[in-house]
C-alpha cells in the first residue's frame, strides 16, 4: 500500500556541490547547494537564488567552479551551506578552506575539496518560474587520492556527499550495485525479441 506524503521534493539522491566565485573585490564567495545537474558534455545548470552572494559574483565575473562535497569535509560544507555571504563578508574564511586560482577561468579552486568542474558562465536563464545559472566546463581537476588505476575518479575513494531531501540529513555512497549500459542488456534483448 502506498501512503501520500503531500508535496515535497522527493529527489534522491542530490549531490552536494560548492560553488565558488570571485567578487568584486577578490573575495572568495562559496556556497552549498544541491540543485545542479549536468545538462551536457561539457555543460551544468545550477538552480540557485539569483540573491545569493555568490549568484551575484558569478554573473559579475562570469566565471565559477563546482566542487563535489566530501564526507572528509562534511563540517565546511555544511557551514557554506548554512551561512550567508550577504551577512558575514568574510563567510568562506569561516570555513576554514583554502582557495587557489585556477589555471582555465577567472576563478576559485577550493583545495579541500577532491573533484572541482572550472567553468566560464554560459548563460544565466530566468523564467517566471526558475532562475539557473549554466556553466561551459573548462576543466575538471581531481587529487589523485581519489582517482582510479585508469585515472579516473573513484566514487567509493572520492566519498562524495549525497543530500537526502527527506530528512535533510548527508549520505555517501557505500557500494557499486552494477555497470551502467549493461545492467538491463538481458531487459533490452528480450524486449528485441519480443517486439
Amino acid at each position: 500500500m502506498r501512503k501520500n506524503l503531500g508535496v515535497q521534493t522527493a529527489v534522491f539522491p542530490l549531490p552536494v556541490l560548492i560553488v565558488a566565485a570571485y567578487d568584486e573585490n577578490g573575495t572568495v564567495q562559496a556556497m552549498n547547494a544541491a540543485w545542479g545537474v549536468p545538462c551536457d558534455t561539457d555543460k551544468i545548470a545550477l538552480f540557485l537564488d539569483e540573491n545569493h552572494a555568490t549568484t551575484k559574483a558569478i554573473r559579475r565575473t562570469k566565471a565559477f567552479t563546482v566542487s563535489l562535497a566530501d564526507k572528509a569535509h562534511i563540517g565546511p560544507a555544511d557551514y557554506l551551506g548554512i551561512v550567508s555571504g550577504n551577512r558575514v563578508p568574510e563567510k568562506f574564511a569561516g570555513s576554514g578552506c583554502h582557495a587557489e586560482k585556477s589555471a582555465y577561468v577567472n576563478a576559485p579552486v577550493i583545495t579541500e575539496f577532491p573533484v572541482t568542474m572550472e567553468c566560464e558562465l554560459a548563460e544565466a536563464a530566468e523564467t517566471e518560474t526558475l532562475f539557473a545559472i549554466v556553466g561551459t566546463v573548462r576543466n575538471v581537476s581531481a587529487d589523485e587520492r581519489v582517482l582510479s588505476d585508469s585515472g579516473k575518479v573513484d566514487p567509493l575513494k572520492l566519498g562524495a556527499l549525497i543530500f537526502d531531501t527527506f530528512g535533510h540529513g548527508y549520505y555517501t555512497a557505500g557500494e557499486k550495485a552494477g555497470q551502467a549500459w549493461d545492467a538491463g542488456k538481458e531487459l533490452a534483448r528480450a524486449a528485441q525479441k519480443n517486439g
